[in-house]
């Protein structure tokens, strides 16, 4: 039982794995040419895993940032969390003791994966999203750590490295886009991102635009946005 569940969850999670390795090698390239060692990179893969935040995480570390600005930083940077949660409400109800490993794990891809997902004939739902989840984050600490051992042995130009993560958000909101007939929170974050880049400018509109976006989606979900997710 367990066993195919786990097999269905590695099929369904093998989408991710191709983008995480590389991703997850990319930062710890990164992390090493800014002179930090595997150690870090695992330790960070394993307690922080936040995809995109473990990036902004290095030019805070090398730039000497406050405790105070990393936590805004962070807070502002994950804030569609917020968003995410509310939708897998129902779906994380059932958890059990697997429910605080399943919210700390909640990231793009494995919601993305999470909320399209149909439990196969057979498998516990519960322990399906579970392996999804946890195979998941395997993949970006393998990447993480090969990474950062290529990086510790090969002299490699890193520009650019960090636009990785920018383009997997872009082909995840492309593919949403096209696989699903429901579009109203992309156009609200679109709406909202345009807005505030004419109104504010390109060097200051991400916080305003991510705060709008927050308040909006929250506002449509209590009216009843959930049938939109």
């Amino acid at each position: 039982m367990m066993k195919k569940i786990m097999q269905e969850a590695l099929i369904a999670s093998v989408p991710v794995m191709m983008g995480y390795v590389v991703l997850g090698m990319a930062f710890g390239m990164l992390l090493e040419s800014k002179g930090y060692s595997f150690v870090y990179a695992l330790a960070m893969s394993v307690f922080i895993y936040a995809g995109s935040m473990q990036f902004v995480a290095i030019n805070l570390l090398t730039s000497g940032a406050t405790l105070m600005n990393t936590v805004i930083m962070t807070l502002l940077i994950n804030a569609r969390h917020l968003v995410y949660g509310l939708s897998m409400i129902k779906k994380f109800e059932d958890m059990g003791k697997l429910k605080p490993y399943m919210i700390f794990s909640l990231t793009d891809e494995t919601y993305s994966l999470l909320v399209s997902a149909k439990t196969p004939e057979g498998c516990d739902q519960k322990y399906y999203f579970f392996f999804i989840s946890l195979f998941n984050q395997c993949y970006w600490i393998i990447g993480s750590l090969l990474g950062s051992f290529v990086g510790s042995l090969l002299t490699i130009n890193t520009t650019g490295l960090d636009f990785a993560m920018t383009a997997l958000f872009v082909v995840i909101v492309v593919d949403q886009y096209l696989n699903s007939d429901k579009h109203l929170y992309t156009y609200i974050g679109f709406g909202i991102s345009i807005a505030c880049l004419l109104l504010f400018g390109s060097d200051a509109f991400i916080i305003p635009s991510m705060i709008g976006i927050i308040l909006s989606l929250i506002l449509v979900y209590q009216k009843g946005g959930e049938q939109h997710v």
